[in-house]
């Protein structure tokens, strides 16, 4: 009785120890997420261990592997590592159905689980532009819809022209038939012009399952439009016997044809002096006649479009300064002036006209003083007629009074040489001055 005591005793003994050894011991372990079609890595992990098995078993509790030994036969799963502290194992090509909770159990009294949740991601397909039937005309309304399928989860789109991101679009997202991938879809509406000829519209989507990298899909657009007309001259100013050529700027798609140059609504009245050549008017020596509005016509399939210019020839500006001779009219007769009178005013004439070299000088005639020169010669020269008139006129009336004296009462003019006075015997005393 006392020998079954003791065993009873020893067996609980025995089983405390176990008990007390196991409680330490926990399986550890980490939810993993892969791409579609890549490898999952399962790790399971032990701190403390005392020669306690491990093992792991798939979503449907398949044993994948037991210890080191293999238990289910699929060529995807492979060992990794296998110790008394770590059972790691791979799944190469995971596919969407891999997907679940995988258990790592240790068999303890009781035995230990520890879950991991192998997410696997859905990549998205290419996207895929649709709805652009080319060429567009301006002005029409453009409707685009990107698509594509096989995220998981839903991809997300983002459209873009010129590098900007258009935000008011519509997005659409359909589970698909297995019931866990997605099929995303955008529209993009706007009206279009000019300006987008030629312009890139991108929709791209972004997934994490694409590392940072999105999946593009790239659309050009070719929009036609009537032709726009502009005319540049090749001179701001254009004178009179120079030349001129007038450039029609047009720009269309299609390529507006050759253009077409007119003159006030008729054809070009000179075409020896006004040559077309291609889009340029050159217009070899301009006169007078040339003034009037020229008209540049441009056309393609899409319309027509036309700009004028209006050109007025101006006269070639006379830059050479108007000639004056001053010293010929009036340094002969100021100096002759001079020898007559003394006049204050003379002098002050002479000093102001003696260096002409003050004149040559200067950048253009000064008017006033030539003015003032002319009005004083006038008046000096009118000044010397008038007292030179006097002084003739003084000297003649003395002469015809001596030459009259005894003669008054004379009956004829015989009597009257014989009576006057002095007669030839004083000759001599009559003698006559003349300056």
């Amino acid at each position: 009785m006392i020998w079954k005591r003791s065993a009873v005793l020893r067996f609980y003994s025995v089983c405390g120890l176990l008990l007390q050894g196991s409680q330490g011991q926990f399986p550890l372990t980490q939810n993993v997420t892969v791409v579609e079609g890549g490898t999952a890595i399962l790790t399971c992990r032990v701190d403390q261990n005392d020669n306690t098995s491990l093992q792991w078993s798939n979503p449907a509790q398949q044993t994948l592997y037991f210890d080191d030994k293999k238990a289910l036969r699929d060529n995807r799963i492979e060992l990794v590592r296998a110790s008394w502290h770590e059972l790691s194992i791979s799944v190469s090509d995971v596919s969407l159905s891999d997907e679940g909770q995988y258990t790592c159990s240790l068999f303890t009294m009781p035995v230990k689980t520890s879950k991991a949740y192998l997410t696997v991601l859905g990549v998205p397909e290419k996207p895929q532009i649709s709805g652009f039937s080319s060429p567009v005309m301006e002005g029409d309304l453009m409707q685009l819809t990107c698509k594509t399928s096989g995220s998981k989860p839903a991809a997300d789109i983002r459209w873009f022209k010129n590098d900007k991101e258009i935000k008011d679009v519509k997005y659409l997202k359909e589970e698909d038939a297995n019931r866990k991938t997605f099929t995303v879809s955008s529209t993009l509406d706007f009206r279009v012009d000019r300006s987008d000829d030629g312009v890139a519209v991108i929709c791209r989507v972004d997934h994490e399952s694409l590392n940072a990298t999105p999946q593009v899909a790239m659309q050009v657009l070719e929009i036609h439009y009537t032709p726009s007309v502009k005319i540049i001259p090749s001179t701001p100013f254009p004178q009179e016997g120079q030349p001129l050529i007038l450039t029609c700027e047009s720009k269309g798609k299609p390529l507006p044809e050759p253009v077409l140059w007119t003159k006030d609504g008729g054809e070009l009245p000179d075409p020896d002096r006004m040559v077309v050549s291609g889009r340029e008017l050159n217009i070899l020596f301009l006169n007078k006649t040339d003034n009037g509005t020229y008209r540049c016509e441009a056309t393609n399939t899409i319309g027509q479009s036309s700009a004028e210019y209006v050109l007025i020839v101006h006269d070639v500006p006379n830059t050479l300064p108007p000639t004056t001779i001053i010293p010929s009219l009036t340094t002969a007769t100021v100096t002759t002036t001079v020898a007559i009178t003394t006049s204050p005013t003379t002098s002050a004439t002479t000093s102001n006209i003696r260096d002409p070299n003050a004149l040559a000088g200067q950048t253009g005639p000064d008017h006033a003083l030539i003015g003032g020169i002319v009005a004083v010669v006038v008046f000096v020269t009118l000044c010397s007629i008038f007292l030179l008139g006097r002084y003739l006129a003084r000297h003649k009336g003395t002469y015809l009074t001596n030459e009259a004296k005894g003669a008054e009462d004379a009956p004829d003019a015989d009597t009257a040489i014989i009576n006057a006075e002095g007669s030839q015997v004083n000759a001599e005393e009559k003698k006559e001055y003349f300056i």
